[in-house]
């Protein structure tokens, strides 16, 4: 086989951005996030490269990087996948490895580091097909979409024959739905100006201006006190005035109660949602949570897999499916999420912001319109505006919409002198900081 034809190389780095030194990204449960990426490059004879990421916040994005790397012996070698079938086989030898497999199985790092190979390989092969991933997901029959999930674990809530019946029923709509996206964008909502380090001043003024360029939703911090929440609650209500969403997230921060009590004591504000209230494996918390006050729930971007999503939608636990596209094992496994949520009515709003979360999400929120829901009423994306401006092919949001992209690939493709300045611990950036402390015989890096 002709080397255009394989994946020759398998490229990983290590890429932080110092965001904890503005407190972008600050919550009540990561208060000093430099967010960060284990990056995935593959490589092939000629043509266009494919690209992926695991999104981390800082320290452990080594480990994330050597997870990746630990996959190569699947890769290099193989056939370039640029068809259904290929893209299926290539998930499933990443996520069936069965030594590797033990490491979750099926959730944390090992999870991710498959995603981000998986996720690599879509862009690849949309890139090859002259397609953005969102277009080139929407141009597969139903047969094919169902072929690329692992029904494994899924089949007493979502059946293949189910999955096949959803997608058949919204095929008919798809070209019109997309030609809807491309003209109109899809729906936006910013956590630009909710972040908890933020003064009183700052968030005020960028929730005044969130509403100027047109979003209809915002979201907010919350969590660490509860008096200093209902005082920038009143403070981000008045600004945007009644007919703006205000969503609110506790990135997991209570026990059931505690997060009963709070938000019963928030809901005056009129909050859209309650994200992630408690911990993202705790389902019959979440569902605790949903019945014992006002503000209805949402969670996803920690669930560990699919099954942890059939879960939250069996018990009844959650009103907003947040997915998240480097959490879990890629496209593959964020389609079988699509599916599940379809199958029980419920809206997905998905995760992003961090780095390339903005840009690779956004193309499964639009094939989810386009060939799965086929609606995007009580649907919108999250917007960050951070860190876009390190992408080939980054995010576009006008008036409050996320334009459609029409670039081939996932969006993920990091511009090389991005990549050579913020690696770490040797790019330029990094080296700038280091401190001279060192901790168990690793150089510390101030924040």
């Amino acid at each position: 086989m002709a080397a255009a034809d394989t994946v020759t190389e398998f490229e990983v780095h290590d890429v932080r951005f110092p965001t904890s030194e503005q407190l972008d990204g600050s919550d009540a449960m990561n208060p000093d996030p430099d967010y960060s990426a284990a990056y995935v490059v593959l490589h092939t004879g000629s043509g266009p490269r494919g690209h992926g990421l695991c999104f981390t916040i800082g320290r452990g994005n080594d480990v994330m990087a050597a997870a990746i790397r630990s996959l190569a012996r699947y890769v290099v070698g193989r056939p370039v996948p640029t068809t259904a079938a290929a893209l299926a086989a290539l998930h499933h030898d990443l996520t069936h490895d069965s030594q590797l497999r033990w490491l979750g199985p099926e959730k944390g790092v090992m999870q991710m580091a498959a995603g981000a190979v998986v996720n690599a390989a879509w862009d690849l092969a949309a890139a090859r097909a002259g397609l953005p991933v969102w277009e080139f997901l929407a141009a597969l029959t139903p047969e094919e979409l169902v072929s690329l999930v692992d029904f494994r674990y899924l089949s007493d809530a979502l059946t293949p024959a189910e999955a096949l019946a959803i997608l058949r029923a919204a095929a008919p709509g798809r070209a019109e739905r997309a030609a809807r996206l491309k003209a109109e964008g899809y729906p936006a909502y910013t956590t630009s100006p909710g972040w908890l380090g933020y003064d009183d001043g700052k968030l005020v003024r960028l929730a005044k201006q969130a509403v100027a360029e047109g979003f209809g939703q915002i979201k907010l911090k919350v969590g660490a006190d509860l008096d200093d929440d209902r005082r920038r609650m009143r403070l981000a209500r008045d600004a945007v005035g009644p007919g703006v969403r205000i969503a609110v997230d506790a990135n997991q921060r209570w026990d059931v109660a505690e997060a009963v009590r709070w938000m019963t004591a928030l809901a005056p504000y009129a909050p859209h949602w309650i994200e992630e209230p408690t911990s993202p494996d705790d389902v019959l918390g979440h569902a605790a949570v949903r019945s014992g006050q006002p503000v209805k729930v949402a969670t996803g971007e920690h669930a560990a897999n699919r099954v942890v999503f059939k879960q939250l939608l069996q018990a009844g636990a959650v009103d907003f499916v947040q997915i998240d596209a480097a959490r879990v094992a890629g496209v593959n496994e964020n389609l079988a999420i699509l599916l599940l949520a379809a199958k029980y009515g419920v809206p997905v709003c998905p995760h992003a912001g961090g780095v390339g979360l903005c840009e690779l999400v956004q193309h499964l929120a639009m094939f989810d319109y386009v060939a799965v829901s086929g609606s995007w009423e009580d649907r919108v994306i999250e917007y960050v505006d951070h860190l876009h401006d390190h992408f080939s092919d980054p995010v576009v949001v006008e008036r409050g919409r996320y334009r459609a992209p029409a670039a081939p690939g996932f969006s993920a493709r990091m511009k090389p002198a991005s990549i050579a300045a913020h690696r770490f611990p040797d790019g330029p950036v990094w080296r700038a900081r280091r401190s001279p402390r060192s901790r168990h015989g690793e150089q510390e890096v101030s924040a």
